[in-house]
């Protein structure tokens, strides 16, 4: 065992005397046998990148909260607070022109009488018929970091646009006023897609793809966005205030953090986390 420390520790000094931007891609890998060795962290393998989160998150109900403390823990460590949003929406009111009574049943006839009727108004020849009808109405709410808000009401009250409006998915031929701002800057700022995500109620996705294919996917369009500049400053810290982090939780956030990686160690938590193991 104290060999095995030394060891350990040996390449860990070795590992710390890297460029930073070289210590970004090595770490010290376990294997099933107790073995250790330095790895490419970008050339991790399949069966490797899934002995790592079965050593991580073994009962996902028990440990994947102690995983989730750890990894807040190894930030806070070093004086590394992990980004927070925090949303307002002020006065937001959202209406669209829709035809009212008979006009808006779905008939053959009101389907072509809506097609001339669109073309002559748009050439300003007749006005349209349609009507304001509000969905929102000066609503204004603040959503709290690091906390679960739960959104109540009624159907067709409104939930779902509330919901597009504050993650800036909203119809471009809506009228909405008001403003949203995402910690203090306003949608216009900044892209709100790369912050936010809205789960729609329809579920689309390829059929032909497996649930690992369709993850794995998922992550590579989301990409690793600020991740590894958050990376880079937490290993300069750490090597400053001498920490040598978790072995397992080092590979993870480093293989998370890595465009074009060959194994995606993210959809593999997911897929265990979510016990979908089986079926993967």
């Amino acid at each position: 065992s104290r060999e095995v420390d030394d060891e350990e520790t040996l390449m860990w000094a070795a590992l710390e005397k890297l460029p930073t931007n070289v210590r970004m891609r090595r770490g010290i890998l376990t294997e099933d046998k107790g073995n250790i060795r330095e790895i490419d962290v970008k050339n991790l393998g399949l069966e490797e990148g899934r002995n790592l989160i079965e050593r991580l998150v073994k009962n996902p109900v028990e440990d994947n909260e102690k995983f989730l403390l750890k990894l807040k823990d190894r930030f806070q460590r070093v004086g590394l607070d992990l980004p927070t949003i925090e949303v307002r929406f002020e006065n937001l009111n959202v209406n669209v022109e829709v035809y009212a009574g008979g006009r808006a049943l779905p008939t053959i006839y009101n389907f072509l009488v809506n097609i001339v009727e669109d073309f002559f108004s748009r050439v300003r020849i007749l006005s349209s018929q349609k009507k304001t009808f509000p969905i929102l109405r000066d609503v204004s709410g603040i959503i709290k970091p690091g906390r679960m808000t739960l959104l109540l009401g009624p159907p067709c009250s409104g939930k779902t646009t509330l919901l597009l409006a504050l993650s800036g998915r909203l119809d471009p031929q809506l009228e909405v006023s008001g403003k949203v701002t995402y910690n203090g800057h306003e949608m216009n700022e900044f892209v709100p897609q790369r912050s936010s995500a809205y789960i729609s109620q329809n579920d689309f996705h390829i059929p032909e793809m497996t649930v690992k294919e369709t993850l794995e996917f998922s992550a590579r369009c989301q990409g690793v966005a600020s991740r590894y500049e958050m990376l880079v400053d937490l290993l300069r810290r750490e090597k400053a205030a001498k920490v040598r982090p978790d072995a397992d939780l080092d590979i993870f956030l480093k293989a998370t953090s890595i465009e074009d990686q060959v194994v995606s160690v993210s959809a593999d938590y997911v897929i265990k986390v979510l016990g979908l193991d089986r079926c993967a």
